[in-house]
């Protein structure tokens, strides 16, 4: 493993400005669920990490060199896996044998989660909005 890059208090403030990014520390960036399924499905349309990052407003002097990379390799194995599910939610501890998991959900408990989803795919239209609204003045701006 590379040694990790520390983000300066500035970088942490400037980060937390992109809608992408849903929390960061002095050693960690937590992207936004929608942004990882954006960008799986970026990648596969043949843009590369590096695009993607620097399309979705990432400033990527600031980022560790294999932060694209290694972040959508690591999406691309959990949506190949558990599809949109394995991105949208945190799967961090999921398959494990330890704890027994109570698949029996509450309506409130369904009905937060199906709540949490809407809003994470609003979220995920809206930024598709964005990233075309920034494409067409892109192209604008070429002419």
């Amino acid at each position: 493993m590379s040694h990790r890059k520390l983000y300066t208090e500035f970088q942490i403030r400037q980060l937390e400005c992109n809608p992408n990014v849903q929390h960061v520390t002095d050693k960690n960036i937590t992207f936004a669920p929608a942004f990882k399924v954006t960008a799986v499905k970026a990648y596969e349309a043949g843009k590369t990490p590096m695009e993607i990052f620097k399309d979705a407003g990432f400033n990527l002097t600031m980022l560790d060199r294999e932060k694209p990379k290694g972040s959508l390799t690591r999406w691309r194995n959990a949506y190949a896996a558990h599809g949109e599910a394995g991105l949208l939610e945190e799967r961090r501890g999921k398959d494990s044998t330890g704890r027994p998991s109570g698949n029996k959900l509450s309506t409130e408990e369904k009905l937060k989660r199906a709540e949490a989803k809407i809003k994470l795919l609003e979220a995920e239209n809206d930024f598709l909005k964005k990233l075309e609204a920034l494409e067409r003045q892109a192209k604008q701006n070429k002419r």
